[in-house]
């Protein structure tokens, strides 16, 4: 896929990724066989439009997106930020000085062309370049576990039934040079 570009959001794409957030993530709770858990859902959705607008704020300093866009269609999202209260609660406040890399979405319609692994490259060779050398990431989502094992192997912190019998909640750390290409 050579006509993808990944660029930093301006203001016009507020209300594009907004509505973004929202098919992804009903799509991912359908697929992940939590689709009747709407106030998780509203609660995701709202707070990656808070995420987005910390960003739009701070000029990418207190949160920094960046979306993969195909003919100027969004078809992905990426950001790194101060972890979310889960990692830090459940890493007893071991990873509060490291940011999170979150908000991998991909367009349900672009998933599987290598467009989150685009969108890792770039966002791992951004750390570096602003000299962060480690990182951390969640997920509760079986469907992204499953990837994110792949990627990064087993995760450093297992929380075994957080989400409910058989539904884990899994956290990573891991080094930036690690992926740089």
């Amino acid at each position: 896929m050579n006509n993808i570009t990944i660029r930093r959001p301006i203001t016009q794409d507020i209300e594009s990724m907004n509505l973004f957030f929202e098919l992804v993530l009903r799509n991912t709770f359908e697929r992940n066989g939590i689709g009747n858990l709407t106030n998780a859902l509203d609660g995701e959705i709202e707070g990656k439009k808070k995420c987005l607008e910390q960003d739009i704020k701070s000029n990418g300093k207190e949160r920094c997106f960046f979306i993969a866009t195909i003919d100027n269609i969004l078809v992905g999202t990426i950001e790194s930020g101060p972890p979310n209260d889960i990692i830090i609660k459940n890493t007893s406040n071991e990873y509060i000085d490291l940011l999170e890399v979150g908000t991998v979405f991909v367009h349900p319609d672009y998933q599987k062309q290598g467009i989150g692994n685009m969108m890792l490259n770039h966002i791992f060779n951004d750390l570096a370049n602003r000299g962060v050398k480690e990182f951390c990431l969640d997920s509760g989502y079986k469907s992204a576990q499953k990837i994110w094992k792949k990627k990064f192997k087993e995760p450093v912190y297992l929380l075994k039934d957080y989400w409910g019998e058989g539904t884990d909640h899994m956290i990573w750390r891991s080094s930036v040079s690690d992926f740089l290409k």
